[in-house]
């Protein structure tokens, strides 16, 4: 399988919220990170209110189907500049699990633990993180299964009681997602199952992500399982020319402000973050056509349509 358009996706759901117009330090927008689905270490969560894990259940067919999964998520690291005393910027994680039989999980449910190491060097600080991932699947009826997948943050730490949310990151999974896929079977929509499957539809429970059906429309075959409620098969626009950090604003409009920064601002956007220095020169690189493009497309509506 081709998972390529499911990778664009789900890197769009990584980044939301990474950084913020105008893209710099010096605001004070970004000086924390706005991402969605962070599973942070359990000793802070409980105290904070916040989530330490994630559980998505899945419907799916297929007596001799196997599985792979890939949870995916962001793990900060931070900096100090003369903006910002704390500047956190990421490294990306994948934790891949190895192919895994429905027959296998029926009888033995799968569990498995990561960890990342915590460094330190001249630039920069990373604490270390710990967690599990959970999978096991129960029979519905003679063709139909049910999945649970279950992603927890295990990371011991006696954090004092006025920690902040941003140390507390430092050792949060951020952003955490998962794509699962399958051979020899398919999944089932669960905003459209078919009429036997309804009622079993209604009672999966999903708790900080939701699943939806992901790459070719039509194909079955890929589940992602993200923070950010989508629809199944869920598309990157085509005429975006790349990732702005932030779905809910026009690229168009972000897109011709960041044209019109000053050069000590571009400056500072680009010495910031990695990512903020190819943002800028993708967007200073467009040509006429490719900012036509922004300003709007006509869609049929009743595309996909039944």
């Amino acid at each position: 399988m081709n998972l390529e358009q499911v990778h664009k996706v789900a890197d769009a759901i990584l980044y939301e919220g990474y950084l913020l117009y105008p893209y710099r330090p010096s605001s004070m927008k970004n000086r924390q990170r706005w991402t969605f689905g962070g599973l942070f270490p359990p000793s802070y969560a409980e105290r904070a209110g916040e989530p330490s894990s994630f559980e998505t259940q899945l419907l799916m067919t297929g007596a001799n189907a196997r599985l792979e999964a890939e949870i995916r998520f962001l793990h900060l690291r931070a900096r100090e500049l003369p903006e910002a005393a704390n500047w956190q910027e990421a490294a990306e994680r994948c934790v891949v699990v190895e192919p895994l039989s429905l027959a296998g999980l029926l009888t033995r449910p799968f569990a498995e633990r990561f960890a990342f190491s915590s460094s330190r060097d001249a630039v920069y600080r990373q604490e270390h993180i710990q967690g599990n991932v959970e999978i096991s699947a129960a029979r519905i009826d003679g063709s139909a299964s049910k999945l649970t997948i279950r992603v927890a943050n295990q990371t011991q730490l006696d954090l004092p009681e006025n920690t902040l949310r941003d140390e507390a990151s430092m050792s949060a999974l951020v952003a955490a997602h998962a794509i699962v896929c399958v051979k020899d079977g398919e999944f089932v929509s669960l905003a459209d199952p078919p009429a036997e499957l309804r009622e079993a539809a209604a009672q999966c429970a999903n708790r900080g992500v939701w699943p939806v059906l992901a790459g070719e429309e039509g194909s079955r075959g890929c589940v992602l399982a993200s923070p950010i409620i989508l629809s199944d098969y869920p598309r990157i626009a085509p005429e975006s020319p790349g990732d702005l950090f932030d779905g809910a604003e026009i690229d168009e409009i972000l897109t011709l402000r960041i044209l019109t920064m000053t050069d000590a601002e571009k400056e500072a956007m680009r010495t910031a973050d990695e990512r903020a220095r190819q943002l800028l020169e993708r967007t200073e690189a467009l040509g006429p056509e490719e900012l036509i493009n922004l300003h709007g497309v006509l869609r049929d509506p009743h595309r996909g349509a039944r």
